[in-house]
């Protein structure tokens, strides 16, 4: 066969080309990729590791350095700049090598090309079918080749750009390195500053409380020996002294209250010398959980069947007067609403008016502002109750039921059941029974909604003060005045 040589030129010889086998095959339809190793051994490219390319190396350090940027110091940063400088400055002189290889690579294949076209003249038949498809392949890889040559004139535009890149960021990053060093002398000079200060007042005032605890010290061992001295002198003195305001502060609060009752007696008198001259008089003490009655003061007094009654509340900073709704009757049950109040009752007749008032304002019942201040702190607190009246009607069994009191509604039970259960609402009302009878300090009266009430008896007037209070404070909380029919909050409370 005809050997090539490396220059290409005239090695024909003379003798006749043998044909090519019609059974040869070639692998592809490309020239063979392949590379000539050490002792001229052909190196197949699938047997060597996949070397990544130079875009990808620099797309991957310029990632690398973005994301340490943010973690690198100032001076850290100058230096990797650096660095990548140098890289691609290196990165562009392989790309100058790698064109003079491609260079190389052109004339070769020129003159492969021209072999190949001097041969076929040559030859004929298969043969030169065979010289037209090599002659094809070496122009498809001529192609290739132009085409990786694009590539690596991307390639070196872009490793230029980053060598500018690199080489501005290096440039800032230096003046950036000289700004921060001056910054931080400037930073460590003032923090010096500062800390000199700081150990200079400290001294002072380590120094300061060095003679105050001196002259503290001094004065409380004057007023101990003082003491001690006046203990020893006057001991029995100061005993009999501390004894004495022991006994006058007693007599004090004793007479407060004697001074008190002789007042209400005194009022009481002053009622019952006015009572002579009238027809009725009220009865009972006027302190929360008590009833009031109008008794006629002699057997002279006109009959009650004829007369009707209405009870008032009267404010003592205002003085004016406010009906009580429902209270009409000659026995009335005070309520939280008539603590602080004077009330009045008015008698119409046929035969005169008559206007009856107690001898001052009705006084809280005593330790029951604590208890509910207590029953306060709970979510819901529980009272035993009988219902005697439904909707107005009396209520045939007087069986036990719960009432719970809650901070965002109330609810009825008997046992497992719920009878009656609303969130705090304007039509909800809540208030003591204003009707006669020994049991109407222990009662209120509860419209739940429009259409349903009851009327519950509580085990104590305690119980049933407590827990008019303590649903009047949580309504309140819930921007709900919780009073009876026609009443409002007196003055602002509650």
């Amino acid at each position: 066969m005809t050997r090539l040589g490396r220059d290409f030129g005239d090695t024909m010889q003379k003798e006749a080309v043998p044909s090519v086998s019609a059974d040869v095959s070639f692998a592809s339809n490309r020239f063979p990729n392949y590379k000539i190793g050490a002792d001229n051994s052909i190196l197949d490219p699938k047997e060597e590791p996949e070397v990544p390319s130079m875009k990808d190396l620099v797309a991957r350090e310029t990632a690398q350095l973005i994301e340490q940027q943010k973690r690198l110091s100032v001076r850290d940063l100058a230096s990797k700049f650096e660095k990548g400088l140098a890289a691609a400055a290196k990165l562009s002189d392989e790309a100058k090598l790698r064109e003079i290889i491609s260079l190389e690579k052109h004339v070769l294949l020129k003159k492969l090309r021209d072999a190949l076209e001097s041969l076929r003249g040559r030859v004929a038949g298969r043969n030169k079918d065979d010289v037209d498809e090599a002659i094809s392949m070496v122009e498809a890889l001529a192609v290739q080749l132009t085409q990786g040559e694009g590539e690596l004139l991307q390639e070196k535009s872009e490793v230029k750009k980053l060598a500018i890149f690199l080489k501005q960021a290096s440039e800032d990053a230096k003046k950036l390195v000289g700004e921060e060093r001056a910054f931080a002398r400037a930073e460590i000079d003032s923090a010096r500053a500062a800390v000199q200060r700081v150990e200079e007042a400290l001294e002072q005032e380590r120094i300061s409380k060095s003679f105050e605890s001196k002259d503290t010290e001094g004065l409380m061992k004057e007023v101990q020996e003082a003491r001690r001295i006046k203990m020893l002198h006057q001991p029995s003195k100061v005993m009999d002294m501390e004894h004495e305001l022991r006994a006058l502060r007693i007599q004090l609060a004793e007479k407060s209250k004697y001074s008190l009752q002789l007042r209400k007696e005194l009022a009481m008198s002053k009622r019952l010398e006015e009572n002579k001259s009238r027809l009725y008089e009220i009865e009972g003490t006027e302190t929360l959980g008590s009833c009031l009655r109008i008794i006629p003061c002699s057997d002279n007094s006109p009959d009650f069947s004829r007369s009707s009654v209405q009870w008032y509340r009267v404010s003592p900073e205002a003085g004016s007067k406010e009906a009580i709704s429902g209270a009409t009757k000659l026995v009335y049950a005070l309520e939280p609403f008539d603590v602080g109040m004077t009330l009045l009752a008015e008698i119409v007749s046929d035969q005169q008016n008559v206007t009856l008032t107690t001898t001052g304002p009705i006084d809280p019942a005593p330790g029951l502002g604590n208890y509910v201040e207590g029953l306060v702190r709970k979510s819901d607190t529980e009272f035993t109750v009988v219902v005697t009246q439904m909707n107005g009607r009396e209520h045939p069994s007087h069986t036990i039921h719960k009432l719970h009191v809650g901070k965002m509604r109330m609810k009825l039970c008997k046992g497992r059941f719920t009878k009656a259960k609303e969130s705090y609402s304007p039509t909800m009302q809540f208030c003591g029974v204003r009707g006669g009878g020994n049991a109407a300090a222990q009662a209120l009266f509860w419209q739940v909604k429009k259409g349903l009430s009851y009327v519950l008896a509580f085990e104590s007037e305690r119980e049933r003060n407590a827990a008019i209070m303590l649903a009047r404070r949580f309504a309140f909380n819930c921007n709900i005045m919780l009073g009876g029919p026609g009443d409002r909050a007196p003055h602002g409370r509650t």
